[in-house]
């Protein structure tokens, strides 16, 4: 069978590709020193495993043998996973967009000059035959090497503009000045309500996305005034309603749990069927503070399945976390997920159907391909009021039809799962579950956040650095900033569930190579590669979130927790350059930069910190009931009394006879307090909101207080 050059890759996107007649290269010198030595442009295909458009264009054209000699001819072919390489997709994204002033995605086709490597035309996907305003890909391949070779100047002389439209996008903003101060939370919040859709919840009237900053954001207003004389309840209706309805809709599968990547309607009913670890990652945490913040029963169910989702369908049996589930199965988008109603109606007993046909709209028309994908229509109280019987009953009939749903869609094709564990969605995962593990009281979420923390300290270090895709028994490619900014926050966030003297080791290392590879000092924030690292054309700085959050943003929430837990000032004083940098950009495009804006956030209202020292089983009993409280400010770390080895922050926090906790914030800490009672009123009066910019902390020493030396 032939094979091309990326037969020795270990990406299971790029093993696709493999047996295909383009002569694809990974990225690499070989291609780019070959490129140059025959004078023709690199043609540069990116994408990933679970994209259908991926598919769709590698069936129509890489597949096809007279166009696969046609890009043989003309070009270097290039062909990269995006998930494996952010950062050259990154690059060329914004470039595409550039230049076109469309909206980037993927497929991404691109098309580089030899020399320098920068893009002179672009677009995403591509047909095999010209349709919906767009060329037949052969046809533009022509056109494009037939502009190479008759405007080499041109192309040349657009690489400077080019550079500098980097420089203005991605390259940072002024050096920093002044102090942070709450403006941006309050242009974010008038952009929340200014985008959010009232009927249907999310924001925007077209297409859907999950954009979980954003509804951590309106959480975040809420909680701020929610002690105030007028509680902020339209934000704190901004993120329930727009939770409720992509629970109930056909993002979320109903079936087997967990979230499709967006959904192409503004009622959230049809999604795009691809499955991502990282968005399941971040809404975990999002249902589980909803449950907490508000306690309702339905957003613990949506975190429970989502949760035991990925620890069914998405861990290896090394404890890591596939990255994707693809869109495509069974000869098309989405059958996995599609029903016929005789199908359920066969499967069921009749009171079984009557209920969940009622609830999922199988009583009225198909909503794709002829098809039914499931999408609650009607509420569990309405459906008992038709039926004469109890709400529990209905709940009881829908979840034993959902099982049965379950067992029988185990024996159709599963869509195919890209098995490469990235550090950085794996460090989702790992923040995700311990904190839905410790609102929840799951052990099983919280061994298997452990689990796949230790698969990164176990495959993913080399030699005190980290790396950032494991795939097939190998580990590679020097880590990105998300890397170690999600790994730092993810760290912190399991340390909160059990004290583990190496994750604070971690912690720190992490927090050091953060300041020392990717600071940018003199204007403030974090590259998004290591300043040791090769990056393609330039090296950028990305404050807006895309879908992921911001690695700043995320590197600024981990150096301020882990500054106030440890004393280190600079920490801190990294974190405060990033988000003064960053102040235009929030007060200009908060929309765009809401992960950044939760992150100002927590540098106004600095984290009440609870040190609680006792033997396991009290301190478990501690831990729980001082869990309760949602607080997103508060941070509580439970050390055994026979802890070795504490680091300086925590030595001073001794045990005592009987199990003991210090509430500290800032560089104040109480006196031991040793009745949990006593505790929890401590800490409601701390964690009382004054507003974002309006310290609620201890001023001074006193008698019953001790002051912590900090660095």
């Amino acid at each position: 069978m032939h094979r091309n050059r990326l037969h020795a890759e270990t990406s299971p996107y790029l093993l696709q590709h493999a047996h295909q007649a383009v002569e694809w290269y990974p990225w690499c010198d070989e291609a780019f020193e070959r490129a140059a030595a025959e004078n023709r442009p690199l043609l540069l295909s990116i994408g990933y495993s679970a994209c259908h458009w991926c598919h769709v264009m590698a069936e129509e054209s890489f597949e096809d043998p007279r166009i696969a000699a046609l890009m043989n001819d003309r070009f270097v072919n290039v062909k990269v996973d995006r998930e494996e390489r952010p950062d050259v997709d990154r690059i060329y994204q914004i470039a595409q967009q550039l230049i076109t002033r469309a909206p980037g995605g993927w497929p991404l086709t691109m098309f580089l000059d030899p020399v320098g490597r920068h893009a002179f035309f672009g677009g995403t996907y591509f047909p095999r035959e010209a349709r919906h305003g767009l060329p037949a890909f052969a046809d533009l391949l022509e056109r494009v090497a037939q502009y190479f070779a008759e405007h080499r100047a041109e192309i040349a002389a657009q690489a400077a503009p080019l550079r500098e439209a980097f420089a203005e996008v991605l390259g940072g903003t002024a050096a920093p000045d002044g102090a942070a101060d709450p403006a941006p939370i309050e242009a974010a919040r008038a952009a929340l309500a200014a985008r959010f859709d009232g009927e249907f919840g999310g924001f925007g009237q077209g297409m859907k996305f999950p954009q979980t900053a954003h509804l951590e954001r309106a959480l975040r207003h809420w909680r701020a005034s929610a002690t105030s004389d007028s509680p902020d309840l339209d934000a704190l209706y901004i993120a329930t309603l727009s939770l409720t309805r992509m629970a109930e809709g056909g993002l979320q599968d109903q079936v087997g749990g967990g979230f499709h990547r967006y959904c192409i309607d503004r009622g959230w009913q049809i999604p795009h069927f691809e499955k991502m670890l990282y968005d399941n990652a971040l809404l975990l945490p999002l249902y589980a503070e909803a449950h907490l913040a508000t306690g309702d029963p339905a957003f613990a169910r949506t975190a429970t399945a989502t949760a035991e989702w990925a620890l069914r369908e998405m861990r290896s049996a090394e404890g890591a976390f596939h990255a994707s589930l693809d869109a495509d199965s069974g000869g098309g988008e989405g059958r996995y997920y599609l029903w016929d109603r005789d199908q359920v109606a066969q499967l069921l007993s009749p009171r079984e159907y009557a209920a969940f046909a009622a609830r999922f709209g199988l009583d009225g028309p198909a909503n794709f391909e002829d098809a039914w994908h499931l999408s609650a229509v009607a509420s569990i109280e309405a459906i008992a009021d038709r039926s004469g019987e109890d709400a529990q009953q209905v709940e009881r009939s829908i979840e034993a039809a959902r099982r049965k749903l379950l067992t029988e869609r185990g024996t159709r094709p599963r869509p195919a799962t890209d098995t490469k564990a990235l550090t950085a969605w794996n460090a989702l995962m790992v923040k995700g579950l311990a904190y839905a593990a410790r609102v929840l009281q799951r052990e099983d979420f919280a061994q298997a956040a452990t689990d796949a923390a230790d698969f990164i300290a176990n495959r993913l270090w080399r030699d005190g650095r980290l790396l950032a895709s494991y795939a097939g028994g190998q580990a590679r490619l020097p880590a990105y900033l998300d890397d170690h900014a999600f790994l730092l926050d993810a760290l912190l966030e399991l340390l909160q569930l059990r004290w583990r003297p190496g994750d604070w080791r971690s912690a720190v290392a992490l927090a050091d190579l953060l300041i020392e590879r990717f600071e940018d000092p003199g204007l403030g924030g974090f590259f998004f590669t290591a300043s040791d690292q090769a990056s393609p054309i330039y090296r950028v700085k990305a404050f807006a979130d895309e879908s992921l959050p911001s690695g700043i943003a995320v590197a600024v929430t981990g150096l301020l927790r882990i500054g106030h837990l440890s004393g280190e000032r600079r920490y801190l004083e990294a974190a405060r350059r990033a988000l003064s940098a960053a102040r235009p950009l929030m007060l200009a495009q908060p929309d765009a930069h809401m992960s950044l804006v939760n992150a100002l956030h927590r540098e106004l209202d600095p984290p009440v910190v609870v040190i609680v020292r006792g033997p396991d089983e009290d301190l478990a009993r501690w831990m729980r009931e001082l869990g309760r409280v949602y607080s997103p400010a508060q941070m509580v770390l439970g050390i055994p009394d026979g802890a070795l080895d504490l680091p300086g922050c925590f030595a001073d926090k001794r045990a005592g006879p009987v199990t003991r906790a210090y509430l500290c914030r800032g560089p104040v800490c109480s006196a031991p307090v040793e009745d949990l009672v006593e505790m929890m009123r401590l800490l409601r009066d701390q964690n009382a909101p004054a507003g974002p910019g309006n310290s609620t902390g201890l001023s001074k020493p006193s008698a019953d207080t001790e002051a912590t030396p900090k660095k």
